[in-house]
C-alpha cells in the first residue's frame, strides 16, 4: 500500500514522504490515526506543500542553528497561564504552549524538552533541541493570568 505521511512516524519517515507499507499497517493504524493519507496523483500537490512547509521551518545548517540559538537565548519567552493566588497553575505548561509562545523562531513542539512539568509561575529553564548537537536553553517566564 502506497501512502503519503502527514506527520513524522519513527522508523518510517517524516511528513511529506511517500512510503510503501503493508496493507494492514496502513489501513488499521496509519490512516485512522491521521498519520498518513492514501497516495493519489492529486496527492503529489499535497506532498509538495508539506515539504515546502517543513523546509521553511527546518534549520538549514550549523551556522543557522547557532543564529537561532542566540536569538532564543537572548530574550526570555513570556507565557501567560491561568494561576491561583499562590502562583500555582491550573494544570501545567505543555510543550505545545512553549512552542507557540516562542515568536523569535518557528519551533516544532517535538523539539521542546521539558525536564519536569511546569506547574508554578516564575522563571523556568526549557531546552530546545535545534539540531543533534545544538541545544538552546530558553528562559520561560510564566505569568499568572485571569480567566
Amino acid at each position: 500500500m502506497k501512502l503519503i505521511l502527514t506527520q513524522e512516524v519513527s522508523g518510517l519517515g517524516s511528513a511529506g514522504d511517500v512510503v510503501e507499507v503493508k496493507d494492514g499497517y496502513g489501513r488499521n493504524f496509519l490512516v485512522p490515526q491521521g498519520l498518513a493519507t492514501a497516495w493519489t496523483r492529486g496527492g503529489e500537490k499535497q506532498v509538495t506543500t508539506i515539504k515546502r512547509a517543513r523546509n521553511k521551518r527546518a534549520v538549514r545548517d550549523h551556522d543557522h542553528a547557532l543564529e537561532i540559538k542566540a536569538a532564543l537565548e537572548s530574550t526570555p519567552v513570556v507565557l501567560a497561564a491561568r494561576a491561583g493566588e499562590a502562583g500555582r497553575l491550573f494544570g501545567s505548561v505543555t510543550v505545545a504552549d512553549v512552542a507557540s509562545a516562542i515568536t523569535t523562531a518557528s519551533v516544532d513542539k517535538r523539539k521542546v524538552l521539558l525536564s519536569a512539568p511546569i506547574k508554578t509561575t516564575g522563571r523556568h529553564s526549557v531546552r530546545v533541541q535545534l539540531t543533534a548537537d545544538v541545544v538552546a536553553d530558553v528562559t520561560l517566564d510564566v505569568r499568572g493570568a485571569k480567566h
